[in-house]
């Protein structure tokens, strides 16, 4: 276990800045991949002949790709067992591969395959990220894993970004390029990280090592909050271009094409400023008042941009701007409590199997939304989703208790 906040040393390794960069533009680089079909979708739908309730699925394929990629990666203790830079690296260029073939793809179910193969590489991408991170920083862990965290959203984001700049952008052209960051990633950290002072040291094989993660109180209690806020948050990232579309009908009037997409982009990369800040007051106060604030606002934010949907674009933005900070700013926190949650040489599996469980549930929440949306309309489907920052505050406090 780690020791109390108050008796945890400062961190002093000069390095430690320089490695946090490193790691952050690696993990905005390969996560690019993770959107990158969501924002050519309506090239792909015409490619493939989707129809437009059957777009959610090229988020969907990802989020279950992913699924299984983290509970197989837990399952075999492969993110205690195999070094974190090589674990991300090899996924980094497999993830590539798979994506670059997507506009090749000439049905359906095999982009689909695809972007779900991209999926379970994106596995070996993004926790080991935030495991490299902890090696290098103890008492400012929270703004550490924070900080790459943040770089992950804006990774996730840009493509969203492309699309509201080139909204006649081909599909080829698009994924090659998020393909390309992916192994300029992998480049990065196969090539130049390093582990840092506080590794965590693995131990041999273990088929129990799942089931001594889940028998831990604490990292119960820490997930059943990041469960709420995976309830949200992706479902969320997922159909805010659609919310904004629909909004700007309402409103009535010529629009520019791209300000829908760019809503999105803005919005989810908002996300990295709330992941940065909640770091340094995580660090500062507490996890746990830091997630339970972040939850509570943007359960609030749900209900509050459901006054303003049909209103101006700029009127909603600020809003969205604070709703997309609070939407991602506790889910590195989240993380850094699982970290100290299990013994070191359980934390690489005690994050994947909570990371699994969180992902697994968006598959629920992403394709609740267009049938939520058909019942109660588009302005208030959002509001519908504030379930699971509720959820998530009471677990967190009994976690407190």
């Amino acid at each position: 276990m780690t020791a109390p906040r108050a008796l945890v040393e400062p961190d002093h390794d000069p390095l430690r800045w320089r490695v946090l960069a490193l790691l952050s533009l690696a993990e905005l680089l390969g996560m690019s991949l993770w959107f990158a079909g969501s924002a050519v979708a309506p090239q792909l739908a015409a490619q493939w002949g989707l129809a437009s309730t059957q777009l959610g699925w090229l988020t969907s394929a990802v989020q279950l790709g992913f699924v299984l990629g983290t509970a197989l990666i837990a399952l075999f203790n492969l993110g205690d067992l195999v070094p974190a830079r090589w674990l991300f690296s090899l996924c980094a260029v497999a993830g590539a591969a798979a994506n670059a073939l997507v506009p090749m793809a000439t049905t359906a179910t095999t982009g689909l395959v695809l972007r779900g193969v991209t999926g379970v590489a994106l596995a070996g991408v993004y926790p080991p990220a935030m495991k490299m991170a902890a090696t290098w920083f103890r008492a400012q862990r929270g703004l550490a894993v924070g900080t790459v965290v943040g770089a992950l959203t804006v990774g996730s984001a840009t493509p969203w970004l492309v699309r509201a700049l080139m909204p006649e952008a081909e599909v080829g052209p698009v994924m090659a390029s998020a393909s390309f960051a992916a192994v300029a990633a992998a480049v990065l950290v196969g090539g130049l990280y390093r582990d840092g002072p506080y590794p965590f040291v693995p131990r041999p094989f273990s088929w129990g090592l799942v089931g001594t993660v889940v028998r831990s109180r604490r990292w119960r209690l820490a997930t059943g909050g990041y469960l709420g806020h995976m309830f949200e948050l992706y479902s969320t990232w997922t159909w805010l271009a659609a919310w904004m579309t629909a909004s700007l009908a309402a409103r009535g009037g010529a629009t520019w094409r791209g300000a829908a997409p760019m809503f999105a982009f803005l919005t989810i990369a908002s996300g990295s400023v709330g992941c940065v800040v909640g770091g340094v007051l995580a660090d500062r106060k507490s996890r746990a008042w830091l997630v339970t604030v972040a939850l509570a606002v943007s359960g609030t934010c749900t209900l509050l941009l459901g006054l303003l949907y049909g209103a101006s674009w700029w009127l909603a933005l600020p809003v969205a701007f604070v709703w997309g900070a609070a939407l991602a700013g506790d889910s590195p926190q989240f993380s850094v409590m699982v970290t100290e949650s299990v013994e070191p040489h359980a934390v690489g599996t005690a994050l994947y199997v909570q990371i699994s469980l969180g992902f697994l549930l968006t598959l629920v929440s992403i394709q609740l939304v267009p049938p939520l949306a058909g019942v109660i309309g588009w302005q208030w489907v959002f509001a519908g989703l504030a379930i699971g920052p509720a959820l998530g505050i009471w677990s967190v406090r009994r976690l407190s208790s």
